[in-house]
């Protein structure tokens, strides 16, 4: 097997180093893991712990969540960001009540028929909260598996098939072996092996490690810019759900009109909105989270 020589290694960090983070105590239930896989997707754990928290003391099971509206939902999700990962688990919820009686299913087919559920978070639940066998690939595992193995300092900008066959012939035979090792080499990802300042001295298989041994060559690939957000359609759409989530019901069209200058750029953004089905336009003229 391919990873013979790193799985112990990287397995070994993984004991002595792993971030104590709730959705991965042994306690934690798979709708935990399902919450924490979703609301950790382009939003770093530091943000995530308190409202994860927030949401499972609310909502501890699938069925409290579907029994409330999807504006609830997006109310709790606070300042996340991308708040329409908090409409699709509000209806995984009501998927998992009415086709699962309550219980998040444990198959990955079963999982990615979810609606929104893509592969990695199907993947992801299937190897993190029972334990199987799966390739689970994050962007903290992808850069790690094109450094250690491939002696790239990024991977492809889209995913690719070869990366999938690649990380699944890593995977140990042993299926909780397999989930831990998933793990472990997205926190090494996380902590050690960083987009922009990896640490090759704290890794553990930096002796291995094909990117290191080529002397740490360049990205040769196109630009790879940050996301800007100051000015942008999305910080617009934050500061008008924020109105609607602070608000204990509908609220009036000027109440959204004063937080954002842009009259264009605000009615787009609230167009989108409510396109997305975030924002409901009501017949007397007010918005309100949908119901």
């Amino acid at each position: 097997m391919r990873s013979s020589h790193h799985t112990g290694p990287i397995l070994g960090w993984y004991t002595d180093n792993a971030r104590d983070l709730p959705w991965r105590r042994a306690e934690a239930t798979p709708w935990g893991v399902l919450v924490s896989e979703i609301m950790l997707q382009q939003t770093p754990v530091s943000r995530v712990l308190p409202v994860w928290t927030e949401w499972l003391e609310r909502w501890p099971t699938p069925a409290g969540l579907a029994a409330e509206p999807s504006g609830e939902a997006v109310r709790a999700w606070g300042r996340l960001g991308y708040p329409r990962r908090a409409l699709r688990l509000h209806a995984s919820a009501v998927a998992i009540v009415s086709e699962h009686e309550g219980r998040v299913p444990d198959s990955y087919d079963a999982l990615r028929a979810l609606p929104g559920i893509g592969s990695y978070t199907a993947a992801a639940v299937a190897s993190f909260a029972y334990g199987q066998r799966h390739a689970v690939l994050d962007t903290n595992v992808r850069r790690v598996l094109a450094r250690l193995i491939s002696g790239e300092e990024y991977p492809p900008k889209t995913q690719t098939v070869a990366e999938v066959r690649l990380a699944q012939s890593l995977l140990p035979l042993d299926p909780p072996v397999a989930a831990r090792w998933s793990v472990a080499v997205m926190e090494l990802g996380a902590l050690v092996c960083t987009a922009r300042t990896p640490r090759c001295g704290a890794c553990p298989v930096s002796a291995g490690c094909a990117w290191r041994l080529a002397g740490r060559p360049a990205y040769d690939g196109p630009p790879r810019r940050g996301q800007a957000y100051a000015g942008t359609d999305r910080q617009c759409r934050g500061r008008l759900l924020a109105v609607l989530r602070h608000s204990e019901g509908p609220v009036e069209k000027p109440l959204l009109d004063v937080v954002w200058a842009d009259a264009v750029q605000r009615e787009r953004a609230l167009d989108g909105l409510v396109a997305d089905g975030l924002v409901d336009p009501l017949d007397d003229g007010r918005y309100a989270l949908p119901s």
